[in-house]
C-alpha cells in the first residue's frame, strides 16, 4: 500500500508542476485558464485520494467549494474573453 501512495503522489506532483509550468508560460488568457482549471482538478483528486487512502470523509465539502469555484472561474474567464473578441 505504501508504494501506491508513492506512486500516487509522484503522478499528482508531476501533474501539478506541468500545469504550473503552462500557467506560468502559457501565451493566452486560454491556456493559463486551462492551467488553473487543471490544477483545481489536481487539488480535488489529491482530497479524493487522501479520502480513500485515511478512509474519511471530512475532505468531501471543500471538495465541493473548490469545483464550484472552478466551475464559477472557468465561465468568467469564457465570459471575459468572449467579451474581448466581440465587442460591441
Amino acid at each position: 500500500m505504501n508504494i501506491l501512495v508513492v506512486v500516487i503522489l509522484v503522478v499528482f506532483a508531476v501533474a501539478a508542476v506541468l500545469a504550473l509550468i503552462r500557467l506560468v508560460i502559457g501565451p493566452s488568457i486560454l491556456d493559463r485558464a486551462v492551467a488553473a482549471d487543471v490544477l483545481l482538478t489536481e487539488v480535488v483528486c489529491i482530497l479524493g485520494a487522501d479520502m480513500v487512502i485515511n478512509h474519511h470523509t471530512r475532505s468531501l465539502p471543500a471538495m465541493l467549494i473548490i469545483a464550484a469555484v472552478g466551475v464559477f472561474g472557468s465561465i468568467a474567464v469564457a465570459r471575459f474573453v468572449a467579451r474581448k473578441e466581440n465587442p460591441r
